[in-house]
């Protein structure tokens, strides 16, 4: 049983809105938990499919998905149908939150999530974080100066070209999710 933070209720008419602020708890639960579970509607079956990912996030109302580079069947899942349903896993309660994806393929509009994703990645434990910051830091910087994508940069240009990015847009308040939540499928 789901259990509503907020009186908004749907009648059918317009979406309901988000809270003006996201509960304390849900707001610490994004910043500092790894993964996230989203469950979708599979694009040929029409069932539906939940994946946990680690993410990033705006600290306002969006949620940045990625993972290794390559082709990713969840990615086309929600290119084709992006009404998604957002699930915590980690903290003392579990929330589900509306959302809508987008999947982000320019990569002007792509890079700084990634890197966000990245550096985010990097934070688990035991990870060589010193290397790995200064690598990101050095990206950061050839992209503030606008250079070109040479040298070592056409490597991970081309690593960041094939790695997926989806921005997942929350639509309707928080809910507490009183039941186990869904597991990835």
């Amino acid at each position: 049983m789901i259990e509503s933070e907020s009186s908004n209720k749907d009648d059918g008419g317009d979406p309901p809105e988000l809270p003006a602020e996201l509960p304390e708890d849900l707001r610490q639960i994004l910043d500092t938990s790894f993964v996230l579970r989203t469950t979708m509607t599979r694009r040929k079956s029409g069932g539906d499919r939940t994946v946990e990912t680690t993410y990033t996030w705006d600290h306002i109302d969006r949620v940045y998905l990625s993972g290794y580079p390559g082709r990713r069947d969840w990615v086309a899942n929600m290119g084709a149908n992006p009404v998604v349903t957002i699930t915590t896993v980690e903290g003392e309660q579990t929330y589900v939150i509306p959302a809508l994806a987008t999947v982000l393929k320019a990569r002007k509009e792509r890079v700084e999530h990634l890197l966000a994703f990245i550096d985010r990645w990097a934070e688990r434990p035991g990870f060589p974080r010193t290397r790995f910051r200064l690598l990101l830091g050095a990206i950061r910087l050839n992209r503030r100066l606008h250079l070109p994508w040479w040298g070592p940069f056409y490597l991970v240009r081309r690593i960041l070209d094939q790695m997926p990015c989806v921005e997942l847009r929350f639509v309707g308040p928080p809910l507490i999710l009183e039941e186990d939540p869904p597991e990835p499928s």
